[in-house]
């Protein structure tokens, strides 16, 4: 159906990690009429479906071009937060790799919003999601929607990287252990060389179902409410506002910076910010836009001779692609990682060591002048948390993101960050690596001391790894703002099912456990 109808009986906003699996699932039901928001256009740009493109849709049409508010501790710097803005959200948009997180994280979060959320209930959901390329072992998905594949033409440079870390004392292992401990080659959302968003391995097979609608350039403006039931929303499309009621159920998925935005404009969250916006409250819920986390990285780079992506749009590179599905276009940029402390002490690792083979520099925004490759901590554990509120009252303005990065009072972010990145500068100077790369490219400029480098990378160059969460956090405690099973307090008919919801970031990337919530909230849904 491409109509825009006045009424379903599920209305879903976003079609992100989360919410093309919910619309997907709902459908399957043929008694349920389903409407999907999508605020974006359609994902038929060549860019988005290309693995190694996806840096050419930062800043566009498909994007949000979302910045941050200064950051202090990052030398006052904006820095930029893009997130997708079309079918498949930012999974058409990511860097495609599938990292669950640790077991410890999810049992986190069971302690908080009970057993269901545990790991061994939540790998249950991995394993329906995942079709995992070769896979061996019992909590691996075999015949799932998504493809999680072995990347088809690494550079070789990720094999001295691999090589390089062995050699700086550190193991290797298979990817997503429910304890990692070591480094591994990336397994990549990606089918036959392509990227394979939820739109591709969710909504796209769901579509054509007649109970399934999916209405692109549809921006939610308003969650509409009969007393305390929510039972539709407003939106814009093509500069009309429009309306699609809900006969049961309204499921917010538009992630963790436009979900609280949303509520709030609806009339949920703090009752002093949104009276000073001029808007009625509905439900006065303090946590809405709070406790944001995101996983920091620093990224420092070296020129090498050749073998990189800065070759990857050669003509015989598109050829390869276009003919094979090979070659360096198949790359998903962040090829390997591993998990490493930052202190000896810790029982689990805080930091993520993440590289690179091609000169992803300047927040991947920055005009590379030649091949190099790069490598830096991530910081998966932080303790610094933030906020996203209103700018404004209207809706198509962005919220104000305020991820307070490296704010800790007593300091234990910037300190894991600093021994993160000496630990990437020891395996920069492990061989194979130490040998064949030449001066440094990020920082701009070497110190005389190897602290001082460091630390102008942390403050001038480290950004964000596009992985927001919490800002709606579930739990079982009343100022939560989401129930463990996912409704929103203090009203009904409305639940939230994004990265919003995660009561703390895990240590890992944010896709796959984004899928499980939609796939969880999906179950919950059909009750």
């Amino acid at each position: 159906m491409s109509d825009s109808p006045s009424h379903a009986d599920y209305v879903v906003v976003g079609t992100g990690s989360a919410g093309a699996i919910i619309a997907a699932r709902l459908s399957e039901r043929s008694s349920n009429q389903v409407v999907a928001l999508e605020a974006g256009g359609a994902d038929k740009k060549q860019e988005v479906h290309i693995p190694a493109a996806f840096s050419k849709l930062f800043q566009s049409e498909l994007d949000w071009k979302v910045f941050t508010t200064p950051q202090p501790e990052l030398g006052d710097r904006k820095i930029f937060y893009p997130r997708g803005k079309m079918l498949g959200g930012s999974s058409s948009m990511n860097a495609m790799m599938w990292v669950r997180g640790f077991a410890a994280d999810y049992d986190g979060w069971a302690k908080v919003a009970g057993d269901s959320w545990s790991f061994a209930n939540v790998v249950e959901y991995f394993k329906r999601i995942e079709s995992v390329e070769g896979a061996q072992e019992p909590d691996e998905g075999r015949t799932g929607p998504q493809a999680v594949s072995n990347q088809r033409s690494p550079r070789g440079w990720t094999a001295d990287f691999l090589t390089a870390v062995q050699n700086a004392g550190f193991t290797r292992e298979r990817a997503n252990l429910p304890q990692p401990d070591g480094f591994t080659q990336t397994m990549v959302c990606q089918k036959r060389g392509a990227r394979a968003s939820t739109a591709d391995s969710y909504l796209r097979p769901a579509a054509k179902r007649s109970n399934l609608t999916v209405l692109t350039n549809a921006h939610a403006t308003k969650v509409l409410f009969d007393g305390r039931r929510a039972v539709g929303v407003q939106y814009l499309k093509d500069g009309v506002t429009q309306t699609v009621m809900a006969r049961k159920e309204v499921i917010l998925s538009g992630g963790a910076l436009n979900t609280p935005q949303l509520l709030m404009l609806s009339g949920i969250g703090d009752q002093e910010q949104l009276r000073r916006h001029g808007i009625d409250v509905m439900h006065h819920l303090p946590e809405v836009g709070r406790n944001l986390q995101d996983h920091l990285v620093c990224l420092l780079g070296y020129a090498v001779e050749s073998g990189s992506l800065f070759a990857a749009e050669k003509p015989r590179e598109i050829a390869d692609y276009l003919i094979r599905r090979r070659g360096m276009l198949t790359s998903n940029v962040g090829e390997a990682y591993g998990f490493v402390r930052s202190r000896p002490d810790l029982e689990l690792p805080d930091i993520e060591i993440i590289f690179g083979p091609a000169p992803f520099y300047d927040e991947g925004i920055g005009t590379p002048v030649g091949h190099g490759i790069g490598l830096g901590p991530i910081l998966v554990d932080p303790r610094s948390h933030g906020t996203v509120t209103l700018a404004s009252a209207d809706p198509t303005t962005n919220p104000l993101v305020d991820p307070k990065y490296l704010s800790d009072s007593d300091g234990v972010d910037r300190a894991a960050m600093r021994n993160g990145l000496r630990i990437a500068h020891r395996i920069f100077s492990s061989e194979p690596l130490a040998s064949k790369t030449g001066k440094l490219l990020q920082p701009k400029q070497e110190q005389a001391e190897l602290a001082d480098t460091l630390e102008d990378a942390l403050t001038a160059y480290s950004h964000t790894l596009y992985h927001p969460t919490s800002t709606c956090r579930m739990g079982a405690d009343e100022a939560s703002v989401v129930t463990p099973d996912l409704k929103v307090r203090g009203v009904e008919g409305l639940r939230v099912a994004d990265a919003s919801v995660m009561p703390r970031i895990v240590r890992g990337h944010t896709h796959a456990p984004t899928m499980v919530i939609g796939e969880r909230a999906a179950d919950l849904l059909k009750g």
